[in-house]
């Protein structure tokens, strides 16, 4: 039952399916779900439709809804022995450098800094990598009004800043996972090869491909 990882994270760009699989994650592990929650973000519409004029406010909300819920896993707050979350605080910057202008950015920096907790390392990172178009398809097919404006540019772009800091991620064990043709959420067959490999995996670095 994966009980040796406690905390999990599964994270990846915009239509991975880190939500899907974090939730099957948790209710596979009996683990306490920790989840983003981007719809109570009151600037996230509208930064899809002006990305310039609204960066900011919305990259702030989402910082503090991060911290918040980084701060309440850091302390124990939450009350089950094992968590699995759909995000990791560290990914905030990724979005931030992307999205905002270089006097934004230093703003926003400083105020990472000071709000940041000192969050223990998860004991597993599940990272999900997909090709731009195939997340595309993904953002277009779960159909969220705020999400109509997204662009394959924008996600092509994310996939690489996701790719270079998982590059250079040592923070915890890291499994990378080619998602384009798996899906956890329907298919069986799926989730529980992966589990599996969860479950066999040794090294600081693996890689979770169909066939491999």
């Amino acid at each position: 039952m994966l009980g040796r990882f406690r905390h999990i994270v599964v994270e990846g760009p915009i239509g991975a399916g880190k939500t899907s699989l974090a939730r099957r994650l948790a209710a596979h592990m009996g683990a306490e779900l920790v989840l983003e929650s981007p719809d109570e973000n009151p600037f996230l519409a509208r930064f899809y439709e002006d990305r310039r004029r609204h960066a900011l406010p919305a990259q702030l909300f989402f910082l503090v809804s991060r911290v918040e819920q980084a701060r309440r896993l850091s302390q124990g707050e939450l009350f089950s022995p094992s968590t699995v979350a759909d995000f990791m605080l560290e990914k905030d910057p990724l979005f931030a450098r992307l999205n905002l202008d270089d006097a934004e950015y230093r703003l926003y920096r400083q105020l990472y800094e000071g709000l940041s907790p000192q969050a223990a390392s998860p004991d597993l990172v599940v990272y999900l990598q997909a090709a731009p178009a195939v997340l595309m398809e993904r953002v277009k097919k779960r159909g969220r009004a705020y999400e109509r404006q997204l662009g394959e540019a924008y996600l092509a772009d994310l996939a690489r800043v996701y790719s270079d800091f998982f590059y250079h991620y040592e923070g915890a064990p890291l499994l990378t996972v080619n998602s384009e043709h798996l899906n956890f959420a329907e298919r069986d067959e799926d989730f529980a090869l992966l589990a599996q490999r969860i479950q066999d995996m040794r090294g600081a670095r693996e890689f979770f491909n169909l066939g491999s």
